[in-house]
Parts: structure tokens; sequence; C-alpha cells
């Protein structure tokens, strides 16, 4: 599930650097004019010395992108920076200490206040009302960088802290030290100047797509059949997409699998198409025919409308938002490019390319003729999400349940056992206690998810999904992976060596750490997996994930450089392209080896709606995590996660240098593989 952060998504991007030196954030703003600019050089650098130049042109051209008319004339902007401009270096490590700790109080203190407004919405409680969903729509931070730029605090800083492009913390970082790396990334915070009306707009259309993808549930009991038939037990209430896909991962066991995975996947069509009605999605009081689409009530036919693209609307909402700020950012006008560059710290090409090598690899038709073998059937298309490589597979859910009904009844119960599953993974009790301290476990009304802290002082949220009976095996699961993901947030926020280094490089990091513990589920509950072939079990698992998701990212991608292309674009319009998009990403990578043509599947996935271009971190965090897993097999689990992690904020090919010894690749996965397929028959 999605790591989430209570600040606006926009003030989240502006926490990384651009790619090409030539091109500083906010370049082609000319208000502050080219002799003001080379005057002031010229003047700070005969009074600070050479020594000084490099701060002071790049400083001084940065603050002058963000200067407006209203901040000042030229000359009072000359005035400003030969007043602020800070040469010596204990008195610059003075100033840089005093902005972290003020900034971790603001971006602390704000993200508490947004996930505490937040609690209705999404903690397990009474029937929303329209006041709590204005509330989470709410954001207390938009107006802080209008704020820090009236009051001088933003031009002070990016003064006197120079930004570095991507490419330039990527060649010059493996030589940067600590406080020169804390120093680059106080760099980056002031990059460009998005008004507070923009920052709350996107907060609210944020808001708004996930409180539609939470409330999103089907209920699987009032499904029927022609003859009235029901497949699944009263009040199985299902989300979509995770939990409808989690269900059908399930099934691969059982007389009647086959026939309710068949059923999932027409409800997922439905859903995709739009074509399911309204009156069934969160309501219990009416039973479904999805074969037929057919709502019944008393077992009398009951006229319905099918949803009116309400999913299709809310992605277009968040598109028209992040568009709207592109004039911000004129190095990256586009939400792409600062998903990717900015945020990921990954040039979207780089990270198409990756998967592409992947998916395309001749050892994904291999493992698909091996999962058909092992099914004795042709594939169908949901078989993406094929479960059998998984020590769980072979046992039924019903006894998994069982033992984590039993251990975990509610929230509070997870809460008191997290010391036991660190101390279970290696960690010392003092040092068990010491992180589980941080974490604060909230039963969930959505899928769930993990929050983390943005200062010392508050606590990791781990919001997690109950069944009326307690903590069933699926929610366990995801839990374990929230609970990886609380764990990273903890060690990244409380032991890291300046604040500014905070935090992973990509949440795809974060997405690493929750499927190292996650793959771990079993082990914690004391179930012990004596499978002498299950590392090779574990690799075909971990490349046919890789295989699904990428394929996702991919649909997610061509669909934002769609509406880039189609800004006009209606609702109805949009549902069209995004099933042919997923139909032709079907068609080119996935047709091949399942033998079937234009299926919808890959458009089915909840990210695509409530978190835009987020979907890509899950399969770069698959790498991460398989490379990661493969480093520290033999040495302690819980040493090698705290010395990976303490690195913090660094962009990602270095951290993973610095972790593993070497960059995000699939190679080490698809030689996994290779040796796998040897073995497994």
């Amino acid at each position: 599930m999605k790591r989430i952060l209570i600040l606006p998504a926009i003030l989240l991007l502006v926490f990384a650097g651009c790619k090409q030196p030539a091109k500083q954030p906010g370049a082609t703003v000319t208000f502050i004019n080219q002799a003001t600019m080379d005057n002031v050089i010229k003047q700070l650098t005969d009074s600070c010395g050479e020594a000084a130049k490099f701060r002071i042109e790049r400083g001084v051209k940065q603050a002058a992108s963000l200067w407006q008319k209203e901040d000042g004339s030229n000359e009072e902007f000359s005035k400003f920076c030969k007043e602020n401009f800070i040469a010596d270096s204990a008195k610059l490590n003075v100033l840089f200490v005093k902005l972290q700790t003020a900034f971790e109080v603001l971006w602390g203190n704000f993200n508490k206040i947004g996930m505490d407004l937040r609690i209705p919405v999404d903690l397990d409680g009474p029937k929303l009302t329209p006041v709590d969903q204005l509330f989470a729509a709410y954001s207390p931070s938009a107006h802080l960088t209008d704020d820090l730029f009236q009051n001088k605090i933003a031009f002070i800083t990016a003064l006197n802290f120079p930004f570095y492009s991507l490419t330039e913390k990527t060649e010059q970082g493996a030589s940067w030290n600590r406080t020169q790396w804390a120093y680059a990334r106080m760099g980056d915070v002031f990059t460009s100047r998005v008004p507070a009306l923009l920052n709350q707009q996107v907060t609210e259309a944020l808001a708004k797509s996930d409180m539609y993808i939470s409330e999103y549930n089907i209920m699987m009991g009032n499904l029927v059949d022609n003859s009235g038939k029901t497949f699944f037990p009263p009040n199985t209430n299902l989300i979509t997409h995770w939990g409808l896909r989690d269900e059908l991962k399930t099934h691969y066991v059982g007389a009647d699998g086959l026939e309710k995975q068949k059923l999932i996947y027409t409800i997922m069509k439905r859903i995709i198409d739009q074509s399911i009605p309204q009156i069934v999605i969160n309501n219990k009081e009416v039973q479904w025919n999805p074969i037929d689409n057919k709502v019944l009530k008393g077992g009398k036919d009951v006229q319905f409308t099918a949803e009116p693209d309400k999913r299709y609307e809310m992605l277009l909402n968040n598109f028209k938002v992040m568009k709207a700020v592109d004039p911000y950012y004129p190095a990256y006008p586009s939400y792409s490019q600062r998903a990717f560059e900015l945020g990921m710290e990954i040039p979207e090409q780089d990270v198409e390319k990756l998967f592409i090598s992947l998916i395309t690899s001749p050892e994904i038709k291999q493992v698909g003729d091996l999962i058909s073998k092992r099914l004795n059937r042709k594939l169908e298309p949901f078989d993406i999400w094929y479960d059998g490589f998984k020590a769980r597979s072979t046992i039924n859910e019903d006894e998994l349940t069982a033992k984590t009904y039993k251990l975990y009844p509610n929230a509070m119960a997870f809460q008191k056992d997290m010391p036991n599953i660190l101390r279970k993974l290696g960690w010392s009790a003092e040092r068990a206690e010491y992180i589980a301290s941080k974490v604060q476990v909230d039963p969930a009304r959505g899928s769930g998810h993990a929050a983390g802290a943005s200062m010392k002082g508050d606590k990791a949220r781990l919001r997690t999904r109950l069944a009326p009976g307690g903590m069933n095996y699926k929610g366990y699961n995801i839990a374990t992976h929230e609970f990886g993901h609380n764990v990273e947030q903890t060690v990244d926020l409380y032991d890291i060596d300046n604040y500014m280094m905070s935090g992973v490089p990509n949440t795809a990091f974060t997405e690493a750490l929750a499927f190292l513990f996650q793959k771990r589920d079993l082990f914690l509950l004391g179930i012990t997996d004596n499978d002498p072939n299950k590392e090779h079990l574990a690799a075909l698992d971990a490349v046919w994930s890789c295989y699904e998701i990428m394929g996702v990212s991919l649909v997610d991608m061509q669909v934002w450089k769609w509406m880039y292309a189609n800004p006009d674009a209606t609702p109805a319009q949009l549902k069209e392209s995004v099933i042919s998009i997923a139909k032709d990403v079907w068609n080119k990578y996935y047709a091949p080896i399942f033998g079937s043509k234009d299926e919808p599947i890959l458009a089915i996935y909840s990210h695509m709606i409530d978190n835009p271009l987020y979907l890509s971190n899950y399969p770069v965090g698959h790498l991460i995590d398989f490379q990661v897993d493969g480093f520290i097999k033999g040495k302690k689990f819980a040493d090698e996660v705290d010395r990976m992690y303490k690195q913090g904020r660094l962009v990602p090919q270095l951290w993973m240098k610095g972790a593993v010894g070497n960059p995000i690749s699939v190679d080490p996965m698809l030689k996994a593989v290779d040796e796998a397929l040897k073995v497994i028959r």
C-alpha cells in the first residue's frame, strides 16, 4: 500500500533536484535583470573572495529566479543579497542549523495537523459527513511557502544554499561528506514558487480521489449468479482494487477457485469500463449478478444506472490541478517530469527502459509457461497475480486467518506485539521497544496505509483494516508491509544525522523495506518454510510481481502523456483512452505470454486514480528489495536495515551503491530466475 505524507504534493516535489545544470528552476522569470545579478555577484565576490564565487553565483541566480515584483525593486534585491549572503563557514552552519530546526517544527506540526484532520476519513468509525471530507481536503500548510517568501526566509535559504541538479548530485555526491549533502538538500527546498491557492487545490483534488477509493467497496457476500448461488461469506466487503486482487490470489486452491477468480475479474472489468451499477458500490441492501450485470432486491430485478465515469473524473481532476502548477516549474513544465526527475530522482525514460528490459526478457515467457503447467490450464488474464510461488499458497488461508484472529483481535493487539515482531527480525529488545514506541496503530476505514512523522516527538501511523473478527490473514499481511514502512520512517527520522537528510531517496526505497517485512510474514507467525527450493520460488515470485506492476506503471505513464496531449478531454473520453492504452500495453507485452488479446486488466489499479504516477515506485521497490535481500543473506537483518536506512536521502543510485555496492538493476533478479528455472519444473 502507499506510504502517505500529509504535506502538499507540490511541497514534496521541491525537495529534489533537476536534471540539467543549465536549466535552473524559474530561469524564465526575468524581473531581476541580468545587470543587477552581474553587479551583485561581482560585489560579493570582491568582498568575500574567489573561494565563495561558486556559492555566490549559484545563490544569487537562484534567489533572482524566485524574486517577483512585489518582493522589491532590483535595487532592493541587490541590497538584500549583500546583507544576507554568508561567506564564513561557521556562521553558515549556524544558519543551516536554525533553518533545519525551524523547518522540522513547521513541516512536522503541519504534517501532524493534517493527519489528525484526516482521522474521520482514514480511521474506521461513524459514517462520514460532508464536513469530515472538507477537513480532510484542507491543507494547513497551503500558505506556508507564500509566507516564507514574503518574510524573506525562502530567499535567505536560496541565496546561501546552492541548488544542485540531479546530474550534479549523482556525479559529485559520491565525494561529498554528510554536511555537504545536508547543505545540498537545503538547497532543494525553494526551487519553485507555487501560490498557496494552487497548493490547496492540489490537496483538495488528491483528498477527494483518495476518499473516492477508500469508500469503494464491493459487497462480495451479495454476489449471485443466474441461479441465485452466492460465492462468498456474508459481510465480506472488499475494497477496489487491493481487496479484490488479494481475494483473487487466495483462490488458487479450492474446488471452485477458478470460478471465483473469473467472477472477480468480471467485477474488475465492470469497474474499469464503468458499467458497474452505482447502487452496488458500498451497499449491502442489494444483490448483484456481475456476469449479466443485474441488480436484485428481494429476488426481483432493480433498475439501475451505471457509475457515471466517476473513476475517470477523479483522475482528470488530479491532472487538471497538477497541470495548473506547470508554469511554476519552467524547467519541468509537466507533472510527469516532476514526478520522475524531481520526486523519484530517476528520469522517466530511464525508468521505462528498466521496466521494458525486464518484461521483454526471455525469462518471462519461461516463467509464464511454468505457471501454466503448474495450474494445468492456459493462463487467464488475472494470472498476472499468480500467487503459487509463495509458501502460503499451499496453506489454507482459513487456517492462517484463525491464527491471526487469535493473535490480533484488534489494532491494540498488533500495537503491543510490534516489539516482539522486531525482536524476531533481529533487533535487540531495547532497540525493538525504541522503534515500536514511535509507531501508532489504528483501524483503517480504507485499505490501510503507513504515514510517517515529519518531526521527532511525533509518531508514524500504521492504519490497517480489520475484519469484524479481528485481523484476518490478508489484513495481517498488509499490516506487516505497512510496519516495514513505519520502521523506515522511524529509523531515517530519529536516527539521522541531519534533519535535511531524513527520509529515503524516493518512495521505492520505503516500498523495498515494506516488501522485506511482508515476505517474512509467515516466519513472524511461527510458520517455518523448510522447502529447499524456497529461494528459487522467491525469485520466480519476484519477477512475476515485477512483470505485472511494470505493465501497470507503463499504462500509468502513457495515460498522463495522453492527458497532456488532450487537456480538454471529458471523463468519458479519458475512460476510452485509458482502456485503449491498457489494451495496447497488454497486446504488446502480455498477449504473447497469455495468448489472449485486448484485455483491460492493467487499468484496474486504484493508485492510478488516487496517487498520481506513484505506481512506478512499486516495481523499482521490488528491484531494490531483491538486491537488498540478496545482499543481506547470511548477515543480520536488523543491523543491515539500520545501516542502510541511516544513509537518509541520498540520490537513488548513490544510496544503492552505499547499501549493496551496485546501482538499481534487473540483472540480479533475472540471473536468479535463470537459476530457478533450472530447478523448478
